[in-house]
């Protein structure tokens, strides 16, 4: 292979920091919990002085999930809200910024209420729309547009490279929220994107033991401006939990692969089940955003969401029965997850909230782990059998009343 050929995720996120330790010569980066540095001497600033303004455990996987990404470089933060926070000193006091209706709860807890409190004008656009938000634009251009693809909990798709392409015409930044996705399969700076969010804590890491998130910028201007607020208001990452988010990003494509694999099964299980009466995944043909998931996206993910048929009861006994997808928040781990977002993840939108983004009550969300994808789907099919056998035996007591 030639020098000059461009490296494949899968070595980008091997390679890391490789070989990179000229003290000992350890093969893997090591972990520096030092919280200072030293100066050499007066006025003699190392490249290091403070954990809180930089640490080299940091800035290693720092490094690595930009260069997957295709940026310039990326700020590591506490959280993936952290991540979100430090994007919005972006925007000052007065100016506007375009946000999904359907973005993820704490997302829209976060804008809503820092727009209460004057930091920002905030407007909610269906990005799905075009034409509606080229209206939007035109009405009033804001500077900067959050961007979710696939959305959270419902997977709607927006067409990245259009909406970046609009927002250049106004001279609006462009922020997408890449967390369901990975640069594995999806890489908005490429489409025209500004920034990239991360929630770390889920597939980057994708083990369940870190809380973490990443703000990677396509220009040195981006990243230093974050850079220098991450440092002022002290949000950046651990080194610890940067090492395990390192650890974790090595085996990121092959996680990947083998959970959108199963995801594939499971939706398809699920479009021809009687008990479940709607499925959002964007690899069934189904999908009305298969087309344009084909065109920007490099496998349509292992996240799925369903509405159950029946009501609150079938909801229940449905989550009883299940064994191997445990009830909580967050994604992207090795281990299945479910979620019920009116009640969960989605909580902190009121009920007129959800209902304009159209989060029923019946609507679940899978996070498809590294289990064997026949005891998956086995388990899910024992437990849609028990939603079924529930309406039937509700339908004939109707019948019988």
């Amino acid at each position: 292979m030639s020098k000059s050929a461009p490296l494949s995720s899968a070595t980008l996120a091997a390679r890391a920091g490789v070989e990179s330790d000229s003290a000992h010569g350890a093969v893997m980066p090591p972990l520096y919990l030092s919280s200072n540095y030293t100066f050499a001497g007066f006025k003699g600033k190392r490249e290091y002085d403070y954990s809180r303004s930089g640490n080299p455990t940091r800035d290693c996987a720092g490094k690595a999930i930009a260069a997957l990404e295709g940026g310039y470089g990326a700020v590591l933060t506490a959280s993936g809200m952290a991540a979100l926070d430090l994007l919005f000193y972006s925007v000052k006091p007065g100016e506007l910024i375009f946000a999904p209706h359907d973005c993820y709860g704490g997302t829209h807890r976060l804008l809503r209420h820092k727009a209460e409190r004057g930091y920002f004008r905030l407007r909610l656009v269906d990005q799905t729309d075009l034409d509606g938000l080229a209206a939007a634009f035109a009405e009033e251009a804001p500077r900067l547009i959050l961007i979710e693809t696939p959305s959270n909990p419902l997977l709607r798709l927006t067409d990245l490279k259009a909406v970046c392409s609009l927002a250049k015409e106004y001279g609006t930044l462009c922020a997408a929220d890449n967390t369901f996705l990975s640069p594995v399969l999806q890489r908005p700076l490429e489409l025209g994107a500004d920034i990239v969010v991360h929630s770390t804590t889920k597939y980057l890491n994708g083990h369940s033991d870190v809380v973490g998130g990443a703000l990677v910028s396509s220009t040195a201007e981006l990243h230093q401006d974050f850079s220098w607020w991450a440092n002022c208001i002290g949000n950046t990452g651990s080194p610890f939990d940067s090492y395990q988010t390192l650890r974790g990003l090595r085996t990121l494509e092959v996680r990947i692969q083998q959970q959108e694999a199963t995801a594939h099964k499971i939706a398809r299980l699920f479009e021809q089940h009687p008990a479940v009466s709607k499925v959002y995944y964007p690899g069934l043909t189904s999908h009305p955003g298969h087309l344009l998931a084909c065109r920007q996206q490099h496998g349509f993910g292992a996240m799925i969401s369903f509405e159950l048929a029946g009501g609150e009861d079938e909801i229940r006994i449905f989550l009883e029965q299940l064994h191997l997808f445990s009830l909580a928040e967050s994604l992207g781990g090795v281990e299945s997850l479910i979620a019920h977002p009116a009640t969960m993840t989605h909580a902190s939108m009121d009920e007129q909230a959800r209902a304009t983004a159209g989060i029923s009550n019946q609507l679940l969300r899978l996070s498809v782990g590294l289990e064997g994808p026949q005891d998956l789907s086995a388990d899910l099919e024992q437990a849609l059998q028990a939603v079924l056998d529930l309406l039937q035996a509700d339908h004939l007591q109707r019948r019988c009343a």
